[in-house]
Parts: C-alpha cells; structure tokens; sequence
C-alpha cells in the first residue's frame, strides 16, 4: 500500500483502516494548522485507491471501520467515491462506516443528491472543522469560508443523511476575540445541531502563520483560566438537543464529555470547579502526549 507523508486523522478513527484518498488538503492556508504544510495538494488516481483497498482487503478482511485520508477525501469527483465505496462493499463485507474529512467548500460542490448518494453507497460520517462561528476569526486563521458558509454545508450533510461530527478550536480568537468567538460558535452548533461536537483547544505549532504571530505579539494566547471561561460561555450559547459533545482530546485543558442538551449543566459546573481553583487543569506537558 502507498502513503505519502505522515498520517492524520481523527480521535475516532484510531482503530480505523486508513486509507489515502487525496494527498493533503484542499485548502492548507489555515493559520493555525501544520498537518499538511509539507505535501502539494492533489488528488489520487481512483485506480491507485482501488489497489490499495484490494490489497489492504488481503491482510485486514475483517476491518470494520474505514478512513479516507487526506484532509478532504469528499472533494473527489463523486464517480470516484462511489467507485471507492462501492469497492470497500465488496471487499470488506464487515465494514460498518466510512468516513471522510470534508472540507466546507467540497460538501457545497456536490449537490444534495450526490451526497445522498454517496450515503447510500456507503459514506458512513463526515468530519467537518468549523473552527469558530466569528466570521472575523475565521477571516484572521484564513479559513477561505464565513460562518454562514460552513453552517450552510453541515445542514448539507445532515439533509443527506449523513452523520455529522464538527469541530471548533477554544481560544482561536485570541484575547481579542475570545467571547465574540464562544458566543457564535455557540449559536453556529445550535443551527446545525451536529450529531457530534468536538471541542479542541487551540496549540500553537511551530511553523504555522499563527505561531509567528503570536511570537511577534500579534496574536495574544489566552490562559487556562480563560479558555475555561469561554468554553462555559460557549456552552451556555448551544441548544443542540441530541448531540454528543467531546472536549476530551489531549490538547483541552479541561476534560469534558457528555450528551447536549442533559449534560450540559454537569460540564459547566466542571468548568467553574476549575475557575474557582477546585480542580485543576491539565499541565501544558500532558498537552503534547
């Protein structure tokens, strides 16, 4: 099997079979990401995907979980796709979901019956980063879409049928825009009312435009105790009845999960514990693991 570059993808998929559908990502301009800085964006021959399936299917028959990599598998022409999914059916008679990262702008190119489609073909969940519902923030980290945009491709996603699982960054506004950033994204989950949240906490990664700014006293980094204070505002914004909120990656100071809208008063008196010097909060060490 082919890989090009290192592997990434997401906290749920770390038993997934991985394999690459794209070579880095569509848009890469992110200011705060470093994934695929190092790879020329390009999308792999559909033949290539197919051999590699076809010989993954030789040593993992019974995997059941499947993950097209890069960073924006859906941006591949929908013939493609269901070519890949259609293989992945027959190969691995197991499988129980296939996921994809999915870019904002590659789920508004494909229309509501394509991704319907695609689902029934077998596109099991799609990860979609709305990084903040500030449209300002998402102008500063050069996100390239607003936050009508990205609303507008995850309801997209879930008028198909599709799994939606969304991410947002705490403290990627800085001090600046802090609670601007907790008070609309808030509101931007409570539209979508993904199946999934996941809430990670901004790190700075040598090497990215963020980081620059931030060593040049640009960009302001906010504290523990101010990320705690805009999770909780963030909370306090989202009415997402259903949804499973995760903020339990390595990199949240405060470890929080629950089921939105029930757990929602239990996670918020997590975060004044923490304000209020109760608990204490992830050393920044613990952070890298």
């Amino acid at each position: 099997m082919q890989y090009e570059g290192d592997i990434y993808r997401p906290p749920s998929e770390a038993r997934s079979l991985i394999i690459q559908a794209t070579i880095g990502c569509s848009h890469n301009r992110c200011t705060f990401c470093s994934m695929y800085r190092g790879k020329k964006f390009r999308i792999r021959p559909v033949e290539d995907i197919l051999a590699d399936l076809r010989e993954m299917a030789k040593f993992y028959p019974g995997a059941r979980r499947i993950f097209l990599a890069d960073g924006d598998a859906l941006i591949l022409p929908t013939k493609n796709l269901l070519a890949v999914l259609s293989h992945i059916r027959v190969l691995f008679p197991a499988d129980t979901r296939v996921a994809v990262y999915a870019s904002p702008r590659s789920v508004l190119l494909k229309s509501r019956d394509e991704l319907r489609e695609l689902h029934a073909a077998g596109l099991g969940i799609a990860y979609l980063g709305l990084e903040s519902g500030s449209d300002e923030v998402l102008r500063r980290v050069c996100k390239g879409m607003t936050a009508k945009e990205i609303i507008s491709a995850g309801l997209q996603v879930k008028a198909a049928g599709i799994p939606l699982s969304v991410t947002a960054i705490s403290g990627i506004g800085g001090k600046e825009l802090w609670r601007e950033h907790a008070v609309c994204s808030g509101e931007a989950f409570t539209e979508m009312k993904p199946d999934y949240i996941g809430l990670l906490t901004l790190m700075l990664e040598k090497g990215t435009p963020l980081f620059a700014q931030a060593a040049a006293g640009i960009f302001h980094p906010l504290s523990p105790e101010e990320v705690a204070l805009e999770t909780l505002i963030m909370l306090e914004h989202m009415d997402c009845e259903g949804s499973v909120f995760r903020s339990n990656h390595a990199s949240n100071y405060v470890s929080l999960r629950g089921t939105l809208n029930a757990d929602r008063p239990a996670m918020i008196r997590a975060l004044k514990d923490a304000l209020e010097g109760k608990t204490a909060y992830k050393k920044e060490y613990l952070r890298m693991l």
